[in-house]
């Protein structure tokens, strides 16, 4: 259907001090937005997440919920993203989310949205021990993009490609000081034993860069995911006072000691620095 102001032409007429101009009618920058909505990747379940319908019933909560809305709003004048961590269904990725659409929206970002897991994933798909060409076609957007949300880093199986892969990504933005948003389930403890820390999960190197490219932000809630049908904020008041009677830090499978400290590699064990290299990496440790 065609735009009504302009009929189809992307041009309008406006009046500025008694004289009529044309000029490029709004519905350019409305196509614009939706071209790079539906190339930023946004899952289906969160295409509706945004920071009005976004629910915070804690101060925690509130405080990411404003941390959000002022960087969405001060894009792309910004010195940090942003680092979601907590326990399961408390709506780091609708955050995430949110702050990405609105800087699609109304500031014409490129964004992108990838969970970890999916994008490792794609990129050892187009794997080729001669040409990688089509891994660089995976990577380059994700290291250029203006805006860049990559969802439940941890959660991937540790492996040094995996770790020289998200090395290569996280550097890249650093680097060119490009805003990313990171959400995760891992607690940020610096015990690198400790099968459930973040640390233990990605390696001393990403740990540091993270911290200087972005906020850390514990969100401590309730799992939404529990919510009775036609719940609402008492509901979930509820369901958070009980999970704070257990324990407040993420529940996650853990391991033995002794796994944990099998699957540390070498230059963590000894002091954790080693000069980032990147390669392809064999189709064994993929």
């Amino acid at each position: 259907m065609p735009c009504p102001v302009c009929d189809g032409t992307t041009w309008k007429t406006i009046e500025v001090d008694g004289v009529k101009r044309v000029t490029r009618c709004d519905c350019i920058r409305a196509s614009a937005a939706a071209r790079l909505l539906a190339d930023a990747r946004i899952p289906r379940r969160y295409q509706h997440c945004d920071l009005e319908n976004y629910v915070a019933y804690n101060e925690q909560l509130t405080k990411a919920q404003q941390l959000a809305g002022r960087l969405a709003e001060s894009f792309p004048v910004v010195d940090k993203g942003l680092f979601f961590q907590g326990p399961p269904g408390v709506g780091k990725t609708h955050l995430a989310v949110a702050v990405l659409r609105q800087t699609i929206t109304t500031r014409g970002a490129r964004g992108i949205f990838y969970d970890t897991r999916d994008l490792l994933k794609v990129i050892r798909s187009t794997y080729d021990p001669v040409n990688r060409t089509q891994e660089m076609d995976v990577l380059r957007p994700v290291i250029e993009a203006d805006l860049l949300v990559l969802d439940d880093l941890g959660a991937e199986k540790t492996s040094e490609w995996v770790e020289e892969t998200l090395n290569l990504i996280v550097n890249a933005r650093y680097s060119e000081k490009r805003t990313t948003i990171f959400t995760s389930n891992y607690d940020d403890n610096p015990d690198s034993t400790d099968p459930d820390s973040l640390l233990f999960r990605i390696g001393f190197r990403m740990r540091s860069r993270l911290h200087e490219m972005c906020e850390f932000l514990y969100l401590d809630g309730a799992d939404y995911r529990e919510l009775p049908p036609n719940g609402g904020v008492q509901e979930l008041m509820t369901l958070w006072k009980m999970r704070g009677r257990t324990a407040r830090k993420p529940t996650l499978p853990s391991r033995t000691a002794g796994q944990a400290r099998a699957q540390l590699r070498p230059r963590d064990q000894a002091d954790g620095k080693g000069d980032l290299k990147w390669a392809g990496g064999k189709a064994g440790n993929r």
